[in-house]
Formats: structure tokens, C-alpha cells, sequence
């Protein structure tokens, strides 16, 4: 599994955490660091799920925003948090990370959807993330 793929993945695992807490993701992220180099059981954190965890709660209000604005019949509180989270972690690092191609940032997306969450997830991802891909210049604004 690539790098980015492991980093990807515990940044949804922690965004994922922090939903089901109901804790700030920062706390999750701390948190998660802490018990890296306390416990050896415990997946490290490298510097890309940092990245893209303080991205995220960085932009979260405005993700949170596009979601509900975009996402046609499901308000944020009623999405699967699976979905939810997903979705937050693929919005922040398709409208704000450059540096990773707009069709890897979906198809990852689509990867987590299809391995945590229901078989009609991977279509509602890659559906308004594609959105989000066409409006991209758009959605920057702080």
C-alpha cells in the first residue's frame, strides 16, 4: 500500500474517531500521536495524515458548508458518518491540496467508500466530489 494511501486512511480513521467522540479532530490527532510513541501497537502518524488532518479542521466549516450546500437529498445529519467523513477528508484535499491529481484524491475517495461503507457510497462520493472537482476554482474562498 502506498504512502499516501496508509496516510489517507488514518486521516479518516482519526476524522472518523473524532465524529464518533464528538471530540476536535486536533484532540483525535493528538491523541493519536501520543499513544504512537507510547504504544507499539499503534499505526504512526506521518506527516502527510498530519497534513491532511490540521487541513481539515482548518477548512472544516467551510467543507462542512460545500457538503450540505452540494449534496442533493442527504443534509450532513442524516449521511452516514462513514460518508460524511469521507467526504470532508476528500473535499479538504481535492479543493486545497494541489500537489495530488483531482482524479487521485476521488478515486481514493471512492476506494475508502467502497472498502467502510455501503454499496451506494462509492457513487455518492465520486459524484459530489466530482462536483466539487468542476467548481474547484470556486471554492476556495475562506
Amino acid at each position: 500500500m502506498a504512502a499516501r494511501n496508509k496516510a489517507r486512511k488514518r486521516a479518516f480513521q482519526i476524522l472518523f474517531e473524532s465524529d464518533q467522540r464528538d471530540s476536535a479532530v486536533r484532540t483525535v490527532l493528538a491523541d493519536w500521536l501520543r499513544l504512537a510513541r507510547t504504544d507499539d501497537r499503534q499505526p504512526p502518524v506521518n506527516e502527510y495524515t498530519m497534513q491532511l488532518v490540521e487541513g481539515y479542521a482548518e477548512h472544516a466549516e467551510r467543507i462542512d458548508e460545500l457538503i450540505s450546500t452540494y449534496s442533493v437529498g442527504w443534509t450532513l445529519d442524516r449521511m452516514p458518518v462513514v460518508d460524511r467523513c469521507i467526504l470532508r477528508l476528500g473535499a479538504y484535499e481535492l479543493i486545497w491540496e494541489d500537489e495530488t491529481p483531482d482524479a487521485v484524491v476521488i478515486d481514493e475517495a471512492v476506494q475508502l467508500a467502497k472498502e467502510f461503507s455501503t454499496d451506494d457510497s462509492p457513487s455518492f462520493v465520486n459524484g459530489l466530489l466530482g462536483r466539487f472537482k468542476e467548481l474547484k476554482p470556486t471554492l476556495r474562498r475562506a
